[in-house]
């Protein structure tokens, strides 16, 4: 079965073609990074316009990659939520169109199902169900228990900010541009993780949910005692911010994989891209005796191959959706 995903719930434009939810048969992502950044993060509206500009070309470049025309395709899955509701609604509403046109079934995915499918594309070493996955990205941080393809289970959450939104946040308090994740990490590289004692949210042992709005206040206290830091000083303020973000995540999942009893964890969402949580997790997984499955970076990030393998799984379990498939900015994940 071959699926075309769409995707366009934040700044990427997106549409890929996967074979039987595994096989990547085409992944095109029009990227708006450049776009958004002189204003230190996504504005809404300039995205949807974007996507509205990307979404037909992105389509077309999916099709002539995996040497398709129409009819080589079997059916559509696109993102329904959660996201900016401007934006998502581009790709829904072409997926939409291409269905009615073509006469093909098509479903709505959730934005982290997609995520938390990521792992199984182009990969023989893959969790098992059930498992713990670490979801982190610039709009969620959760732990959840996969209990089957489109059935999770919500261990904890962020009470406050995501992960990835505070790395962007205090990169661009710092200066330092968007996509400030990616900034972080690389000054982080040259800086003592020890210099600064920032604090650990929640640091309650059995406390499952994170926190990372007071690490954001913290550096922000901190510059303004302190001044806007150069040099050395600004690379280890970054690495030991960053170190605080990690030890939180890394922390709350080792707890929750002890009161799971699972063996098996999974790291998905962009912040899965990042060398040190991942590195940690891994050290993690050596001591408490589970098995760590990453997707390759460039999965990581929104992408519509990760639509289109959850999709997959809708499709061929006869799932359906009608003319009223709408987006929704605030979509729960699917027990």
């Amino acid at each position: 079965m071959k699926v075309l995903g769409l995707e366009s719930s934040c700044d990427e434009t997106a549409a890929a073609i996967v074979e039987d939810g595994r096989r990547i048969l085409a992944d095109v992502v029009a990227s708006q990074v450049d776009l958004h950044a002189a204003f230190g993060g996504v504005v809404p509206e300039l995205a949807s316009r974007a996507h509205l500009v990307e979404i037909v070309p992105v389509i077309e470049e999916a099709l002539r990659r995996a040497g398709l025309g129409w009819d080589g395709l079997d059916g559509l899955a696109v993102t329904r939520g959660p996201g900016l509701v401007g934006a998502l609604l581009v790709a829904l509403q072409a997926g939409k169109a291409i269905a009615y046109a073509r006469g093909l079934p098509v479903v709505g995915v959730h934005h982290l199902e997609g995520h938390l499918s990521a792992v199984f594309l182009e990969n023989d070493d893959v969790p098992a169900f059930p498992h713990v996955a670490l979801l982190v990205s610039g709009g969620h941080t959760s732990l959840i228990e996969v209990t089957a393809p489109g059935h999770f289970r919500e261990i904890s959450r962020t009470r406050d900010d995501a992960a990835g939104e505070a790395f962007d946040k205090v990169a661009k308090l710092l200066g330092l541009g968007y996509p400030g994740g990616v900034a972080i990490e690389r000054l982080a590289r040259g800086g003592d993780p020890r210099a600064l004692k920032l604090p650990r949210p929640l640091p309650a042992r059995s406390e499952l949910d994170f926190s990372f709005s007071g690490l954001k206040t913290w550096v922000l206290t901190w510059v303004h005692a302190n001044g806007l830091p150069e040099g050395q000083a600004l690379a280890d303020l970054c690495a030991s911010f960053q170190r605080a973000v990690v030890d939180s995540l890394v922390g709350k999942t080792r707890e929750a994989m002890r009161q799971v009893g699972a063996t098996q964890l999974q790291l998905a969402g962009g912040v899965a891209a990042n060398g040190a949580l991942r590195a940690a997790l891994v050290a993690a997984g050596e001591a408490d005796g589970f098995h760590l499955f990453v997707p390759p970076p460039r999965l990581c990030t929104d992408n519509a191959a990760m639509i289109a393998a959850a999709g997959y799984h809708r499709l061929a379990a006869g799932e359906r959706a009608g003319p009223d498939l709408n987006a929704d900015a605030n979509l729960a994940l699917p027990s």
